[in-house]
């Protein structure tokens, strides 16, 4: 851990709330990016980043400093997210395609979007769903592994401590991810590439 986030959390732990704001400010963005990866949605991904900090704040007389801050504040994010995700295993999702139901009928639900729709942008935007499915379908500890190493850009090491478990273990566990969404993705990316050439 560095000096300066030594200094940070000694700060933080004895109540000084700018050293904590600036903390937050440090890892906010990556803590949603995270979040975002993991859950899907802007704003629940908004509501975790803010679950995290709370839990960080009410935990930062635990912290004994056996990793570094950064570890730490990542183990937190996707432990948050795990637990929501486990969460909503059990609850109903509305689907954006589903009609919305009212006293005289069903119309459908219009989603608006002010980007402009030419076919690259459609193809890129159709291309990314696809895979932000795929991940979303993997098991819990596969998707996580891409997220951490492949999206947000850890290493091995890094996720080995965040996830709490062996480097060779996280290794597997991304070359399986890997396979799974290259088998998954091969089909759908050849048949989108097909409705785009026509």
């Amino acid at each position: 851990m560095s000096d300066k986030e030594k200094d940070l959390l000694l700060k933080a732990r004895n109540g000084d709330v700018k050293a904590f704001e600036t903390i937050i400010e440090d890892y906010q963005k990556k803590v949603f990016n995270i979040a975002l990866r993991m859950i899907g949605n802007h704003d629940d991904a908004s509501e975790l980043a803010q679950e995290v900090f709370i839990r960080i704040f009410k935990s930062l007389k635990n912290f004994k400093g056996e990793s570094s801050l950064s570890t730490w504040i990542y183990r937190i994010t996707t432990n948050v997210c795990l637990d929501e995700l486990r969460k909503r295993k059990n609850k109903n999702i509305v689907s954006l395609d589903e009609d919305v139901k009212q006293d005289d009928g069903e119309i459908k639900r219009q989603v608006e979007d002010a980007r402009p729709t030419p076919d690259v942008i459609a193809e890129k935007n159709e291309v990314r769903r696809v895979v932000k499915e795929a991940i979303l379908s993997l098991p819990e500890d596969q998707r996580t592994v891409i997220i951490l190493r492949d999206i947000q850009g850890f290493s091995y090491d890094e996720i080995a401590k965040i996830m709490n478990c062996p480097e060779g273990t996280v290794k597997s566990r991304i070359n399986r991810s890997r396979q799974i969404l290259r088998d998954r993705l091969k089909p759908k990316l050849e048949l989108l590439k097909g409705d785009y050439v026509k």
